[in-house]
């Protein structure tokens, strides 16, 4: 009998015939699904104080969420030999619409990142949060692992495309975190450390350079992380306040809806990128552990079903998309306390979000199709 429900151990017995139904005809991995209801319940708890009870903004969100378990669903049907074979044409058509984002797209917060079909406005960027690790699993699925330099040379270009049509947009974080989803698939790839360590030295020796190719708002971020008591009034002032609330929250946090620092509006973005700061002040230490374990059981379970999966193709990408997940955890929360530079990445599940939050709960489907359908190919 094959262990359908948990991590290490097996269903009850009892109920191994809704486990089997559930895994073998709609293709969910429960504890996965289960954790990411749990998460879903909990942001919209904290939205509703952080948007000042607003149920709009709520009901927004239950939309959003719907739809990113709609797309779930849809993805974890589908079997990896197929998301395989129309990897490239994926990666193709993102890199099209990235192309017709620089020509036809829509401006908005002074940044052209936008294309508007007239009934939806959505971010090609987006796509390639799972097109390019996509690509880059089907390129190296054939290879010789580690790979080789030839592979290596193909795959920084593979990479730098995407990220290039992102930067100039411009959107600094978006196309860092792209940059880092292939990065993550060399490293799972087997890539020696050497290589890295010569890759981080060339990205310290040419610093200089990247600092003068930023834009004059990317510069004052970073030195805005560098000491925001400069500006406390300008801009340092989201830190700031970020930083207030999270230390006001204390052991045990001031309670649900008793949040001052967003209520009493000092807190900018609350909703979004600094939603977490709204989570730490009213649910304190206690709950910032009991949010942390629940993404950190999300992120275990992710990388279980990467280790078993059954072809170098679907441990490749399974694995980059769920330590993807981490870097969007550990960006936001590290921003939010003023330990990385704001770049505007929202928190999983728990930031007002589209398009950003459909596309991750894809690649929560895709790790699902990775590892349902092992389960039926081993049987």
């Amino acid at each position: 009998m094959d262990n359908l429900g948990t991590i290490g151990g097996r269903a009850p017995r009892e109920h191994d015939g809704i486990y089997r139904f559930i895994v073998r005809t709609l293709h969910i991995d429960i504890p996965l699904l289960i954790a990411l209801i749990v998460l879903s319940i909990i942001g919209l708890i904290t939205l509703y104080s952080a948007s000042n009870h607003s149920m709009d903004v709520v009901n927004r969100q239950i939309v959003f969420m719907l739809i990113g378990f709609g797309a779930m669903f849809v993805f974890a049907q589908i079997p990896p030999h197929t998301l395989r074979f129309w990897a490239p044409w994926l990666f193709g058509i993102g890199i099209i619409m990235l192309v017709a984002v620089f020509f036809f797209g829509s401006v908005g917060k002074g940044a052209q990142r936008w294309l508007d079909l007239g009934f939806v406005r959505f971010q090609p960027s987006e796509s390639l949060k799972i097109g390019l690790p996509m690509m880059l699993a089907w390129f190296l699925a054939e290879a010789q692992l580690p790979p080789s330099p030839k592979h290596l040379l193909i795959s920084a270009f593979l990479i730098a495309l995407p990220v290039g049509l992102i930067v100039i947009q411009p959107d600094l974080g978006t196309s860092l975190l792209i940059g880092s989803t292939g990065v993550i698939v060399l490293l799972l790839a087997g890539i020696s450390w050497m290589l890295v360590g010569i890759f981080i030295f060339i990205g310290a020796a040419s610093a200089p350079l990247l600092w003068y190719l930023l834009h004059d708002y990317q510069r004052q971020r970073i030195l805005t992380f560098l000491n925001p008591e400069n500006d406390p009034l300008g801009a340092g002032y989201h830190i700031i306040q970020s930083k207030i609330a999270i230390g006001s929250g204390g052991l045990y946090g001031k309670g649900w809806l008793n949040g001052s620092q967003s209520h009493l509006e000092f807190l900018p973005e609350r909703s979004t990128d600094f939603i977490f700061a709204v989570f730490s002040e009213e649910f304190g230490f206690i709950g910032i552990l009991v949010l942390m374990a629940m993404y950190m059981f999300i992120v275990i379970r992710g990388l279980f079903i990467a280790s078993q999966a059954q072809d170098t193709f679907s441990r490749l990408l399974s694995g980059s998309l769920i330590l993807t997940f981490f870097v969007y955890i550990f960006v936001n929360t590290g921003m939010v306390m003023g330990l990385l530079p704001v770049v505007g990445l929202p928190l999983p599940m728990l930031s007002l979000g589209g398009t950003s939050l459909v596309t991750l709960m894809a690649g929560f489907g895709i790790i699902m199709s990775v590892h349902t359908h092992r389960k039926l190919y081993s049987t």
